[in-house]
């Protein structure tokens, strides 16, 4: 099969970026798909970062520490960028208005206020395919969910609680770095770094919150400088939402949490649905196994548990018997961000895309209304303007 080559420039060469990298190396993992990436440029300034690219990634030609000639690199027709929260609406803007396609990271902008900004580059500029990192709902098991709301199996919906949480900051030892900094990471703390994957489902799903309580903790107050002393962690460590939802003529109650402190979790996605026909829930704490429970009047409840087969949105070489992993969603995820780029969004040759510039900006809402929540102890309606 021909395949479209989408030369791909990395702005920010950190983990996320050697994950991409890393991605692009195992797309021959991928079967019937008539796009590939390769990245030509890379971008960051500091020289360390970048040699890693140099020495690992063959197809790199040109290293940058100023993006903005990575931007006049006419080699390259997408970016990956990411950076810390406050470069975003500036970097995410220049990229946008270069016409290079954007995958950014989450939370695409520092506040609200930054991420309107981003939504009027891309307003302006409706032939750039604009997307957020969100890889999570594509592990097998969330795409089974996806696919049984879609089916409106869950009849009534009881409750929905969806989380993200993990513990390497349980250690008061860890060094301090920008997220735990308001002016780097912004006020929104773990809800900004960690919330976009929470709310790409829901979002979705259409399950936009009529109102937020929130529950927000700092676990860790001070943390090593670097320096010899301590200093002050400004960010939210853990964050709790409690929403009131909307689907169709159907209330109910929707639990939201990000958590960087959840004692014994590495990397732990989660989300349950209840419903009076039919509940599943998945979560990558046991990411092979989905369970669900049908149910009819006066018969019996029982979860079903199955170990889900390794099937994501784009088919790959490995046998349906083994394991799916994070690896293997960041491959998933980026291949539908390339299926849009060189297929259109109406061409993908899957119906599953990445999350969405609207996505993003539904979170801002939620994100600042829980801020204002939080100070006020009140709950906050939150008005889509529908």
């Amino acid at each position: 099969m021909a395949k479209r080559t989408i030369r791909f420039g990395v702005i920010g060469c950190g983990l996320m970026g050697r994950e991409f990298a890393s991605a692009a190396a195992r797309w021959c993992h991928l079967m019937d798909v008539n796009f590939a990436p390769s990245i030509t440029a890379v971008c960051d300034a500091n020289p360390e970062a970048t040699s890693w690219f140099k020495q690992a990634v063959p197809s790199v030609k040109r290293v940058y520490s100023d993006y903005k000639e990575l931007l006049d690199d006419p080699d390259v027709d997408a970016v990956y960028c990411a950076v810390p929260h406050h470069l975003h609406a500036q970097i995410y803007t220049d990229i946008i208005m270069a016409g290079k396609h954007l995958l950014g990271e989450k939370p695409f902008g520092i506040d609200q206020e930054a991420n309107a900004k981003i939504g009027k580059a891309i307003a302006a500029s409706p032939d750039v395919i604009v997307r957020c990192s969100s890889e999570f709902p594509f592990f097998p098991g969330a795409l089974q969910i996806s696919q049984w709301v879609k089916e409106e199996r869950f009849g009534k919906i009881i409750e929905v609680e969806a989380g993200f949480w993990h513990s390497s900051d349980l250690d008061p030892l860890k060094p301090i770095n920008w997220k735990r900094i308001v002016a780097s990471n912004g006020e929104y703390g773990c809800m900004g770094d960690l919330g976009m994957h929470v709310l790409h489902l829901p979002m979705r799903f259409g399950w936009k919150p009529l109102n937020v309580r929130s529950l927000l903790t700092k676990v860790v107050g001070e943390r090593p400088d670097g320096k010899g002393g301590l200093a002050p962690c400004e960010t939210w460590d853990n964050a709790i939402l409690a929403c009131e939802a909307q689907s169709g003529d159907q209330d109910f109650p929707m639990i939201l949490s990000t958590k960087r402190i959840a004692p014994g979790h590495a990397n732990t996605w989660f989300i349950r649905i209840q419903g009076t026909a039919f509940s599943a829930e998945f979560t990558t704490k046991n990411p092979k196994q989905i369970s669900w429970l049908p149910y009819e009047q006066g018969g019996n409840q029982a979860w079903h548990v199955m170990d889900a087969p390794y099937k994501s949105a784009y088919g790959t070489i490995t046998g349906g018997i083994f394991e799916f992993g994070f690896s293997d969603s960041i491959l998933q995820m980026w291949a539908a961000f390339c299926d849009e780029v060189a297929n259109g969004t109406e061409g993908m040759l899957q119906p599953f895309h990445c999350a969405t510039p609207e996505e993003a900006a539904g979170s801002h809402q939620i994100f600042t209304a829980a801020l204002e929540s939080n100070r006020s102890g009140n709950t906050i309606p939150l008005n889509w303007g529908e």
